[in-house]
């Protein structure tokens, strides 16, 4: 097991989250992928999109509905800060991930992360576990309690 998924598995148990970890047999790097490996709706993915805050240096994430996308302007105003592209060695700097499987747990430090509302409407959600070739499933509000993220509205 990949150092990345092992992160995923245990961030998922100490949270008290069922660790349903599916390994796939194609790639899962955007949400249609995602969804079309989990037979779910696109919406019913999570995005793991991870911006570099400007006045802090460090990364914002941001948990989206797989068919929705991050306005950075209202992103920006939920994060109290101007927020730029965070380049892949940031990005796995802090969260231990390569971009393209970003987990929305199991970081290697702490992230200040904002959830999607619209992923509320589902009963389960499906999020990349550490690699491109993992995916796990999990009740929203319980994966938003699991990762201490705000949900907001930061979408288009």
């Amino acid at each position: 097991m990949s150092k990345s998924l092992t992160r995923v598995t245990a961030a998922l148990e100490a949270a008290g989250l069922p660790a349903r970890i599916v390994r796939t047999g194609a790639e899962t790097r955007t949400a249609l992928q995602a969804a079309e490996v989990a037979g779910c709706a696109v919406d019913q993915i999570v995005k793991s999109i991870v911006f570099r805050g400007e006045a802090t240096g460090h990364v914002v994430l941001f948990l989206t509905a797989g068919g929705n996308r991050v306005n950075p302007a209202r992103a920006s105003a939920v994060a109290g800060q101007t927020l730029g592209k965070a380049d892949a060695d940031l990005v796995r700097a802090e969260t231990g991930f390569a971009i393209g499987g970003v987990a929305p747990l199991g970081h290697l430090m702490p992230i200040r992360s904002f959830a999607d509302p619209r992923l509320l409407d589902f009963d389960t959600v499906w999020a990349a576990a550490g690699t491109p070739h993992h995916i796990f499933a999990a009740e929203p509000r319980a994966l938003f309690a699991a990762t201490g993220s705000d949900i907001a509205d930061f979408t288009d």
